[in-house]
Parts: C-alpha cells; structure tokens; sequence
C-alpha cells in the first residue's frame, strides 16, 4: 500500500490507521434499504459517503481486492403495512413481492443517478433465513439467548460488555429499545431475534415455529456470510449505533466468540432539510426520486452529480443541513470544471491526502477545484483532473454540440443584442429565458478593447 489511510472508529472514539486483516481482501459491509419505501435524502448520504470510501478502497488496494456488502431488508413489518395498503385484494405474499421489487428497482435507480457504483454483493434478507436461523441456534446453545411465548430473545446481560459501541449502561437503554419491555423478557433490554407469524404475516419454518427474523439479526446473518465472522469496516448512519449496531455487535460476538465483529465502526452524520429535521409533519421530507424527476425542492429539478456533490461539500461525520442554497453552491462550482472524459491519468496526491485523513471531502473538493481552474489553462492537467473527480464519482460529463446546433445559438444570441440596443428589454429578457429553459446559459460582459457588450453562452450541465 502506497499510502496511510486513517479512519476515525466510533468503536474507540479515535482515529487510527486502517490496517486490513487481509490487504487481499479488504472487507466492508453497509446496511442498506428497507425496501417498502422510496429512498429519501438522508438515505442518501450513507450510500455516497460509503460508496466514495469504495472507491478510494479500491484506489489503494486495487478493485480486485475489495468486497462491499450493502443489504437490501425486504422482511419488516413496515413492508407488510404498506403491502397491505398497497394491494389489499392481493394474497399478502404477492403484495409484499410487488411493494420490494418496485421499491428496490426504484433505490437502484436512485443510486445509479448519485454516481454510486454497485456493491459487490447485495444480499436480500430473504434469501439468508438459514443462516439467520443458524446463528440463532447457536445463540441458544451458548447460554445466550432463550424462548419465551413463542419468540425467541437475546439475553443482554448474559454479555458482560453489552453496549461497548454506544457507551450506554444497560439500565440507560430500556428507553431506547425498540420493542416495548413486555412481561416475558427477562430484563428490559432484551430483543427480539426470532417472533411468531400470525397466519396472515409472511414466515418460514424454524425449530420455534413458523416466524419470521428480528431485525438485527438480518445483517449479524448477511455480513457473516459474505464478510466473515471478523471483518474490516462496517458503515451506517449514526441513527444506528443503538440499537441496531449494538445488537449486531452483540449477535456475532456471542454466536462466533468472537472480540469483535468489525473492527472499524464508521457512522456518518444526520441529515436537516432546509434547517429542520425532516419529517412528512413539517412538510419537508424529499426523497431522492423528488429531486431528481419533480420539482418539489427549489422548483426545479436537480441533477444527481449535483445532489451527490453538496453531500461531499460536508465533512460525513458532520450534522448537514440539506437545502436550495446548498444545491446552488455545488451546481456553481460544477459549473466551473472543464467537461472530461475519463482520460488516463493518475489521481491527483492532495485529493488522494484529503480522502486519507478520515475521508475528508470538504478538502478534496476543494483541492480539486483547485485542479479544476489549473486544467483549464493548462490542458496538460486535464488527465489528472478526469481521473479524480472520477475517484470522486463527480466527473462532468463532455456535452456534444454540434455545428448546427451552435450556429443557430450564435443566431439567436445575435438577436438578443440587436434588441438591447434597440432598448427592447422585454424582448431580449425572453429570448434569454427560453434558452435557459433549453439548458443554454448566457453571460453578459464587455468587450475590453471596445466597450461594446458581448455575451458568451455554454450548455448547462
């Protein structure tokens, strides 16, 4: 490895550098979507933060030697309330088929327009009950776990370092179980890993009886089988430390006997729309499928390199405050970089030193935009500059324009100036909106050595 990655672990609340198990199989698993849903913004962020940390994974150790497992959970109960909703004429095992596919064909088209490059796996929780049913088994064998009315429970006080990732005594965390405290658990914080299905619920076969998995015991089981029982770095929103992590942790620590589960815990920031957190109540929870194809945000609609941009123009540990503004921002500053293919080149080394030190963004993008203004006076650059905003995800893209097409823009450009200085305002304010709405941007400016007004156009990515 040609250079020092460090990584700030919420494990130690330190950062340190990462140091692989196996440099030839680096190993990170994210959790993914519950797919009853479209994905909204603040799914978003995990996928972009994570899928840049693929990226520059991949840069240091080569593409062959990194596995990413994201997940997708299409057994929750939430995705049975909107089935039922849904196609309530519908058996409930067709409806709950309908509400994942279209949900999860939904996510991946999302993703793809934010720049991300696909996993490589991506398990579906339905697909891995056996190995959930195994670790639960051994659960049980190991004193761990116990039955009671039916579901099977995690016994938090038979772990005697219970809630190590999110520093919470055991007597702080019956708040914040998920599950209510009901009589048959043995101590408050205990959680659900196998529960009983009503006839009517989706649910496989099981030593316990026909049920269906709690929901950690999903990515305890995914991550194992496609990771290990130790990996290397394990991703989320910082929503899941508690419960969802902790219990993880506690999962695949006690079934394999194991100290740790991953050894890097990387957990980014919460997400604020427009200064507020988003919520359906306060009118302002945007999904990505919203930004990208309606014009519910800002009234326009926003390209997906200009979402994933003003993601990476914040630190991804830090709070983010989502908005029009910050849209703006990112679209100027895209605006400014050269178009590129993505020619052969080798990323630039302080971009590559930003994204080392805990994959700090806010640095990278500005030293790339630092490349960016080289490379457009120095074409020499440009290589360079394609091959980071490339590891970046944030290349713009060459827009063709043709001889006719940019003949006729000139022609029409002409015209506006021809109405100025006729003083026909209303006139040249329209010629200059219809072409904004044809994606054509126009500049005003004076020419030095005249004084005399010209105006420059570009096709706006």
């Amino acid at each position: 490895m040609s250079m020092s990655l460090k990584l700030y672990n919420t494990l130690t609340r330190e950062k340190a550098e990462f140091r692989p198990i196996d440099p030839k199989n680096v190993r990170m698993y994210v959790c993914g979507p519950t797919v009853y849903d479209y994905a909204h913004i603040g799914n978003a962020r995990p996928v972009i933060v994570f899928d840049v940390l693929y990226r520059l994974l991949r840069h240091v150790y080569g593409d062959a030697h990194v596995t990413y497992a994201r997940n997708i959970t299409d057994v929750d109960d939430k995705i049975n309330a909107r089935a039922l909703r849904d196609h309530p004429g519908l058996p409930l095992n067709e409806a709950i088929r309908l509400v994942t596919e279209k949900t999860e064909t939904q996510f991946h088209e999302d993703v793809k327009a934010l720049g991300c490059v696909e996993p490589t796996v991506e398990p579906r929780a339905t697909d891995n009950i056996p190995q959930m049913i195994e670790i639960i088994e051994r659960l049980i064998e190991r004193g761990h776990a116990y039955q009671a009315e039916g579901d099977v429970l995690f016994d938090t006080k038979s772990m005697q370092d219970y809630g190590k990732l999110s520093r919470r005594p055991l007597d702080e965390q019956q708040a914040g179980a998920r599950i209510a405290v009901d009589l048959h658990k043995k101590n408050p914080g205990d959680f659900v890993l196998w529960k009983l299905s009503a006839d009517n619920e989706p649910g496989w076969e099981s030593p316990w009886g026909r049920g269906r998995p709690g929901w950690h015991i999903e990515c305890s089981a995914m991550s194992g089988r496609y990771l290990g029982d130790v990996f290397d770095i394990h991703g989320g929103g910082l929503d899941l430390i508690f419960p969802h992590h902790e219990n993880e942790i506690a999962q695949s620590r006690c079934a394999h006997g194991t100290e740790v589960m991953a050894n890097v815990w990387m957990h980014n920031g919460f997400v604020q729309v427009e200064g507020r957190k988003m919520s359906k109540s306060e009118g302002n929870f945007v999904t990505i499928h919203d930004l990208l194809h309606t014009e519910k945000f800002g009234g326009r609609q926003w390209p997906g390199e200009v979402l994933r941009l003003a993601m990476l123009m914040t630190h991804y540990r830090e709070p983010i405050d989502f908005s029009v503004k910050r849209l703006e921002e990112a679209e100027r500053l895209l605006s400014k970089w050269p178009a590129a293919d993505g020619a052969e080149g080798e990323p630039d080394a302080s971009v590559l030193d930003a994204l080392a030190e805990d994959l700090n963004t806010v640095a990278a993008v500005q030293e790339l935009h630092a490349l960016a203004q080289a490379a457009k006076s120095d074409p020499a650059k440009l290589p360079a500059f394609a091959a980071t905003a490339a590891l970046l995800g944030v290349l713009p893209k060459k827009t063709e324009v043709d001889e006719a097409f940019a003949s006729a823009v000139d022609a029409v450009v002409q015209m506006r100036l021809e109405m100025l200085k006729a003083k026909n305002f209303a006139e040249a304010d329209k010629i200059r909106d219809d072409l904004s709405a044809k994606g054509i941007q126009l500049k005003d400016g004076k020419d030095p050595a005249t004084g005399e007004r010209v105006t420059t156009w570009e096709v706006k990515r």
